[in-house]
């Protein structure tokens, strides 16, 4: 094949900027081979570099009594959670892939989170994910909505992890570009622990998995650029994905682990070849020399340039010493996989990439990655015109309800509020045998084999409050993730986040960027609660305009006694209702607002984090005493449908609340409003005095609602209905 000239031209339909290829050109010294400029343009893309975010992903706070690894030091991050055993977990975002080919994006997103986690010598133990999309009843939408959740659903069925949580908004900002974002939780002893750095030179370079096409070449700069109408016919750069042989992967990478037969790992996912050689070798200082030619290959004619930027997926990269490496294949091929050396580690800095002995590029790794060479931004920062507009909220104006029955019913049947029962029974979550509460409470809970510990794990974020608002919106998605996990008994622990914003270069998208970091800092540092790791996803807008910006939260929770873990719903006739916290007068930005009153205005809630940290300590006081029966965070629609939602249990059987609330403000606020640091419990009569008397010694405000009842939801005389009402509406929404 005749190489096409390397220029200027070219190197912008790559990608790069006329700075950034005078950047190529002075650090090498020369003019990039066509190879050499296909790896520099997809290590160089936002996807790979965080070139417009490193500097203040820098600022998140990476440190805890729990961690094991810290942000951006292996693929995913690691969590001590004692008895030498941790936990590794991830998030991620596939969602350009999934636009434009909703089943193999998701897919393939939820196998590369899987990979990220068992790279790190971790055996997946559950999977989660946030998906965001438009209107439910425009048809485009809906044959997202159905790829993906078939996707996800696929892939992890196929592979044997149970998909056990999640979140699902509807909001027209995402009709042109839908969010995906995947989730992936694992276990692991601490001295399998891996690392994905390049250590000793003369040690072999082992390619492993699948073998190499086409299909994703280009994923990593199709990721780093805006979705247009043309981005339908750049369907190759979707990959295609095999949840099969990723569980042969599984099981062969943890076998070579634990055998001690592996120097280093790293999968290949975003960027492929070009991504896990390039890393590995910078990380040990080390360079990487391969042959490519020797690359395991399903298509003919490959070039090394496509080899080294197809993002073909179920492969990885291994170190092995020579000593280890027969041992490593055998492995391989007892499970019917490649392990094929393709190249040794140098000391010599470079990665050197041969085809049947020809030199196609010689580049220093270290001005490939993140923290080396590559260049970091700070770019122009402008406080968005609209928040103006949007924050000017006369309460005054709005008129009350005249029957708020309705209102509840409404609130109910909303795409945003209503069960999702639809989406998660097409996933399996109870493969494994350790999924202790299941899809529909507030958090996930998995039980940690042959111990008495469990996880809760949940997802957060409420999108449109970081719109209004990005510094509160942000810590107030770590606050409900937080909450979450609280609710089911467990302590927080850590977060991985996945950063969904739309085109860095514009300056009010890249204010709320920022605001949204301090926020996420504030709440993270204040729970004791750091970040692991993440995805920073930009250029998430279409012609229609960019998305609501979206700090989705992947939080860990830690119990050290699965016997003590609580769900949600209301248990027993006569057991006694109580709100920890207070409701405030904010209205911002709610369910309610949007639905009844056709409003996305206001001030986002404002979170107090002295107040979320009290109500977490609180909790967990409870829950050791064994003095709560049931536990809900009020978050979307607020108080009413958190009454409502802990009337119903996972298996259909309906209670119902007698409730009276003391108003201090307007009742439709009251009720609907979304304020944070609020939750609701159930509690045995009996145990009336020890609760209050706990509260009042943690100085946890409570004010007492009422009792549950069967059948039943009333509150104030201002709502009245069956619950079995309350649940045909609830349950209403069908993909």
């Amino acid at each position: 094949m005749q190489e096409p000239k390397v220029d200027l031209s070219l190197a912008l339909e790559h990608g790069l900027t006329e700075e950034e290829y005078e950047l190529v050109l002075k650090t090498i010294g020369r003019t990039p081979t066509f190879t050499e400029l296909g790896i520099v343009s997809v290590m160089w893309s936002e996807h790979a570099s965080y070139k417009n975010s490193i500097k203040y992903l820098k600022t998140l706070p990476k440190d805890g009594p729990f961690m094991l690894t810290k942000a951006g030091e292996e693929n995913a991050g690691v969590v001590d959670i004692g008895d030498n055993l941790a936990i590794s977990f991830k998030i991620e975002s596939h969602n350009h892939p999934s636009a434009v080919e909703p089943y193999h994006g998701a897919a393939t997103g939820v196998g590369g989170i899987l990979r990220d986690i068992f790279t790190m010598g971790a055996r997946p133990i559950c999977a989660l994910n946030s998906l965001r999309f438009g209107n439910p009843n425009d048809p485009r939408v809906k044959f997202l909505i159905k790829g993906v959740v078939a996707g996800i659903a696929d892939y992890g069925n196929c592979f044997g992890v149970p998909t056990v949580g999640g979140e699902v908004y509807f909001e027209d900002a995402y009709s042109g570009n839908p969010l995906v974002n995947a989730m992936a939780v694992g276990l692991m002893k601490h001295d399998d622990l891996m690392s994905a750095a390049a250590e000793g030179p003369g040690n072999y370079v082992v390619y492993v998995g699948a073998k190499t096409g086409r299909d994703g070449i280009h994923g990593t700069t199709f990721a780093s650029a805006d979705l247009s109408e043309e981005s339908e016919e750049k369907r190759t750069a979707v990959q295609v994905g095999d949840p099969f042989m990723e569980k042969l992967l599984l099981e062969a990478s943890l076998e070579v682990i634990q055998k001690k037969l592996v120097v280093g790992i790293q999968d290949m996912g975003a960027a492929g070849l070009t991504c896990s050689s390039s890393e590995m070798s910078a990380k040990a200082n080390n360079g990487i020399e391969m042959d490519v030619a020797l690359v395991p290959q399903r298509e003919k004619g490959m070039t090394a340039y496509e080899i080294m930027l197809s993002e073909s997926q179920e492969r990885m990269l291994m170190i092995v010493e020579p000593k280890n490496y027969e041992k490593v294949k055998a492995v391989f091929e007892k499970w019917d996989l490649h392990a094929e050396k393709v190249g040794v580690v140098t000391g010599d800095g470079l990665l050197r990439i041969k085809y049947n002995g020809e030199v196609k590029a010689e580049l220093p790794s270290q001005m490939l990655v993140l923290g080396g060479d590559a260049p970091i931004y700070d770019r122009e920062l402008k406080k968005p015109e609209y928040l103006n507009e949007i924050r000017n909220l006369n309460i005054d104006s709005l008129a009350q309800p005249n029957n708020y029955n309705e209102v509840l019913l409404k609130l109910a049947a909303t795409p945003t509020i209503a069960s999702k029962k639809s989406i998660y029974q097409q996933y399996d979550h109870m493969v494994q045998i350790n999924t202790m509460v299941e899809p529909g409470s507030d958090a996930a809970v998995i039980r940690i084999k042959d111990t008495n510990k469990a996880i809760a794990v949940a997802t957060d974020c409420n999108a449109r409050l970081v719109y209004l608002n990005p510094y509160e919106g942000a810590k107030g998605a770590v606050a409900e993730s937080a909450r979450n996990v609280v609710c089911s008994g467990a302590k927080p622990v850590a977060i991985t986040n996945c950063l969904n914003f739309g085109n860095p270069y514009n300056p009010e998208v890249y204010w709320t960027f920022v605001e949204a970091i301090k926020g996420m800092s504030d709440a993270c540092i204040k729970f004791e609660t750091p970040v692991t790791g993440g995805n920073v996803s930009f250029y998430n807008q279409s012609p229609t305009g960019a998305i609501y910006p979206t700090p989705t939260i992947g939080m860990l929770g830690l119990i050290e006694d699965n016997s003590k873990v609580i769900t949600s719903h209301f248990k027993n006739k006569g057991d006694l209702i109580y709100l920890l916290g207070e409701n405030c007068n904010e209205i911002g930005g709610s369910q309610y607002l949007h639905e009844i009153h056709g409003l996305i205005k206001g001030d986002a809630p404002h979170v107090d984090l002295d107040k979320e940290a009290l109500l977490y300590n609180a909790m967990l006081k409870l829950v050791d005493k064994r003095l709560l029966q049931s536990a809900h965070d009020c978050s979307d629609g607020g108080l009413a449908i958190a009454l409502m939602e802990s009337s119903f249990s996972p298996n259909g059987y309906h209670t119902g609340c007698k409730v009276k609330v003391n108003l201090k403000n307007r009742a439709d606020i009251e009720l609907f409003g979304e304020s944070h640091s609020r939750i609701i419990v159930s509690i045995k009569p009996a145990d009336k005095d020890a609760f209050e008397k706990l509260c009042q010694d943690e100085k946890q405000t409570f004010m007492p609602l009422g009792e549950v009842i069967a059948d039943r939801i009333s509150i104030n005389e201002l709502i009245d209905l069956e619950t079995k009402v309350c649940a045909e509406a609830f349950y209403s929404f069908s993909i």
